[in-house]
């Protein structure tokens, strides 16, 4: 039942998607955007490093005990398997550096560390920008910790523990956020919670992206939510991703591009 809802979830968006490498696009910010970051190929400096962290995960022959900080259970699984299953993809986690490096944000915040590919490519924007992951899973977050000592990244700070209890605290230390990373708890609830909690400290400069905006119903209904939100001014809809931006000054509009 599930993958039905994928494949029709899936081939809804095909229908509706508009808009492929920039084509058909008025708006200079948008074109900009979509032309020259979603489309670009030119490989950063970054790019081989973190990738062979992800080669080095996905051979590893270790296992970790995984807390689900929800339920308080706990599982014992591979890390090549978690490597497998649930990082960001190269295409999707290259993707998310070059939003934010051309974001140039003040700082970076992201919802969910798991084994730390993302959380390099986050923190490799710039090593003068404050930049936060939360992880519930102390296991996990030992794994990621290592990912980033492989990658020569020193200045993540890594909180353990529930989100709802140390995001909030975060926050009322940050004058503003600059760019948030949601991949954390994939429910409406939760995703909601936290997109109104960061709300509260952006800047016109402000960029969120979110992850698996297509995972559920519930999931699709927040991302809608999202994009109507009046301070939301423009957003694009990836499937895989959700993007938005704040600027008042850019007009109010929707895309859904390929990728």
């Amino acid at each position: 039942m599930e993958k039905i809802k994928f494949i029709k979830s899936f081939l809804i968006y095909l229908c509706k998607a508009k808009y492929i490498h920039g084509h058909g696009i008025h708006s200079p910010f948008a074109y900009d955007l979509i032309s020259n970051r979603f489309e670009e190929k030119n490989p950063y400096y970054v790019y081989e490093t973190i990738e062979g962290a992800r080669k080095q995960l996905l051979k590893s022959k270790d296992s970790i005990y995984v807390s689900d900080f929800g339920t308080g259970s706990s599982r014992q699984r591979k890390v090549a398997d978690i490597a497998k299953r649930s990082l960001k993809s190269k295409k999707y986690a290259q993707l998310i550096f070059r939003v934010a490096h051309q974001a140039k944000p003040v700082s970076i915040i992201e919802l969910g560390t798991s084994l730390g590919i993302t959380t390099a490519y986050l923190a490799a924007v710039n090593i003068q920008t404050p930049c936060y992951s939360f992880e519930g899973c102390p296991q996990t977050l030992a794994v990621a910790k290592s990912v980033l000592e492989a990658c020569d990244i020193k200045h993540v700070n890594l909180v353990q523990g529930a989100i709802d209890e140390k995001l909030p605290a975060l926050l009322n230390k940050l004058n503003q956020v600059g760019f948030v990373f949601f991949d954390a708890n994939h429910t409406k609830e939760a995703t909601l919670k936290y997109f109104y909690l960061c709300l509260e400290k952006i800047s016109n400069e402000s960029v969120f992206v979110f992850d698996d905006i297509h995972y559920s119903q519930g999931m699709e209904e927040a991302w809608s939510e999202i994009i109507k939100n009046e301070r939301v001014r423009v957003s694009f809809d990836l499937y895989v991703l959700g993007i938005v931006y704040f600027n008042p000054e850019l007009q109010k509009q929707h895309y859904i591009c390929l990728f």
